[in-house]
């Protein structure tokens, strides 16, 4: 199977396996802390921490661990950083360190960090397993702020703090209690499914229809030529 590019590293995880919204991965932050656009986003750069710091020591290390303690030294390794960005967290942002609670901790049992080191930073280089981690951030980054813009806007009326809905606007509460979480991601699984729907119906529409092999597409038709003639546009029977 042909290996994929830095680039086709970096997006996998930003998009084509989101580990949210495509993997659904990640869901107990995704829907707890996500209430704001801000929380959102401190739980993003805590988890972005924790997920490249693993990523690259699990890659730097890899050949040094043992196979049969492996699951064991990456829960370690991310147990580490997760300590880290928690006390940096509860010194600099204690307000966000609070709002976030136990959340923050709770990054260590995160099938998400821990499928990344068994699934690529063990069997990659440095560089390859840093592209990784930071597009699978960016795929959870890119969740927990759409959930959490829904969740505002809806349920307080705010983005990041400042009033975007207009006079007299009465927020749903109940989008920035625990169930608003639920309705903020059904939401988004069903425009994407759709939008994803909507895009093969149109690959399907366009799609060329095609003639036994050796048969020429004939004129005002839709149809491709695959016979040996069609490349040459031989045959001379179609196009009269």
């Amino acid at each position: 199977m042909r290996e994929k590019s830095p680039g086709e590293v970096f997006l996998r995880g930003v998009w084509e396996e989101n580990p949210v919204l495509i993997q659904l991965l990640g869901l107990c932050p995704a829907l707890a802390v996500t209430n704001t656009v801000l929380n959102g986003i401190a739980m993003s750069a805590a988890t972005t921490f924790v997920l490249l710091g693993s990523s690259v020591l699990v890659s730097l290390v890899k050949d040094l661990i043992p196979e049969q303690v492996r699951i064991s030294a990456f829960i370690l390794i991310i147990a580490t950083f997760v300590t880290i960005v928690d006390l940096f967290m509860a010194a600099v942002a204690p307000q966000v360190s609070r709002a976030l609670g136990a959340f923050i901790a709770l990054i260590v049992v995160n099938c998400m960090i821990l499928g990344r080191q068994e699934a690529f930073a063990s069997r990659n280089p440095l560089g390859r397993s840093a592209l990784d981690a930071l597009g699978t951030a960016g795929g959870f980054t890119i969740a927990l702020v759409s959930i959490g813009g829904i969740r505002e806007v809806l349920g307080s009326g705010t983005f990041l703090g400042a009033s975007v809905m207009p006079e007299g606007f009465a927020p749903w509460v109940i989008m920035i209690l625990p169930p608003g979480g639920f309705f903020a991601l059904g939401a988004i699984l069903v425009g994407l499914s759709w939008w994803w729907e909507s895009e093969e119906s149109r690959d399907e529409a366009v799609q060329p229809r095609r003639w036994p092999h050796g048969v020429e597409t004939g004129a005002g038709d839709r149809y491709e030529a695959v016979g040996p003639g069609a490349a040459s546009g031989g045959g001379g029977g179609g196009h009269g």
